[in-house]
């Protein structure tokens, strides 16, 4: 029988490396998630700080980096060879022995090859990774800085502004700036160090760079002991607040629901009385506002509440905001009825 040549074994290689995709990708491209039949990841080649641009098909191994045109391939072994910088019969031999497959007879040398290459390897992603940490961490500072100039230039929030109105809520300490930019502010263990501008038709945005992860906005004053709720948007708590007359907290969105209520378990201690008030999207599948707030609650041993909807409530509400204003008739579907 013939031998195999090099390009059948990485032609192998690939097949194999396919298979076990789901395992080795992780590997490769750490800090990634699956979405749908993709691998999605920052790129370690190039200092990526976050996932979006470079992907790769779990069914055919094709890779691609739509933030470099050069930075493409058709298979698992080619993607080895472009993150690790070698040939890609040294990526083959790689996934030979990792996935111990027996393709290639593997010398003392060959053995000694790949360990050094791996050591490299290690080293650049490490290396890389405290590049894009650095780098996201000046992007925070100058962020929190930004966030600091605008929230001194800006002035009191306009209680008539035509959000508020809205949502039918006080300002609260919002602050204002021209063209009705309302200002939310995020805070960490108390610091400024983000903002999200509201327009007056809702469009919200942050700052670029800001951080969110673990970040907050805080409504009244939490002291030790004291009952907190933990919501999704500010108004939803600007709501709860104003209903219930407790500090609350807003997390800003459903992802960041559990950071925050394990920052503030962690800082208050096991006597606050904890409260998840989540938003109940009934209809968007998989209802992400219900699981984030019971993954919240467990997380930090908390109570959660969800809006309870009269019979006649239309089916389109889902937060705390939402049911007050259906309740006081100030719903654009209510003055309709």
């Amino acid at each position: 029988m013939n031998k195999p040549s090099p390009l059948d074994q990485i032609r192998q290689a690939a097949l194999y490396a396919l298979s076990a995709a789901e395992s080795l990708l992780p590997e490769w491209l750490p800090g990634g998630t699956r979405k749908g039949r993709e691998w999605v990841a920052p790129n370690i080649a190039r200092d990526d700080q976050k996932a979006g641009s470079f992907g790769v098909s779990l069914d055919s191994g094709r890779w691609n980096d739509f933030a470099d045109n050069s930075a493409h391939g058709g298979d698992l072994v080619s993607l080895l060879a472009y993150l690790n910088g070698c040939r890609q019969l040294d990526a083959a031999k790689e996934i030979d022995e990792r996935l111990r497959l027996g393709l290639f007879d593997l010398t003392a040398s060959d053995a000694q090859q790949l360990q050094e290459c791996r050591r490299q390897a290690e080293q650049e992603r490490t290396a890389s990774a405290l590049r894009a940490q650095q780098a996201q961490e000046e992007k925070n500072l100058a962020a929190a800085h930004q966030a600091s100039q605008l929230w001194k230039m800006a002035k009191p929030a306009d209680p008539q502004h035509t959000y508020l109105r809205t949502k039918g809520v006080q300002p609260y300490l919002l602050r204002q700036l021209s063209r009705g930019r309302l200002l939310v502010p995020l805070c960490d263990d108390g610091r400024l160090v983000n903002l999200q501008t509201i327009t007056p038709d809702g469009g919200k945005r942050f700052l670029s760079g800001g951080r969110v992860h673990g970040c907050y906005s805080p409504l009244g004053k939490v002291s030790e002991g004291c009952r907190l709720y933990v919501c999704e948007g500010w108004a939803t708590g600007a709501t709860l607040h104003l209903n219930t007359g407790s500090p609350v907290v807003c997390a800003m969105n459903a992802g960041n629901l559990k950071p925050v209520a394990v920052a503030m378990r962690q800082r208050y201690g096991a006597t606050l009385d904890l409260v998840i008030a989540g938003d109940d999207d009934r209809k968007t599948n998989g209802n992400p506002g219900n699981r984030a707030a019971n993954q919240a609650a467990r997380a930090t041993d908390a109570r959660v509440v969800f809006p309870e909807w009269p019979t006649d409530a239309p089916s389109d509400l889902s937060d705390f905001n939402d049911l007050y204003l259906w309740l006081t008739g100030q719903s654009k579907e209510s003055r309709k009825a």
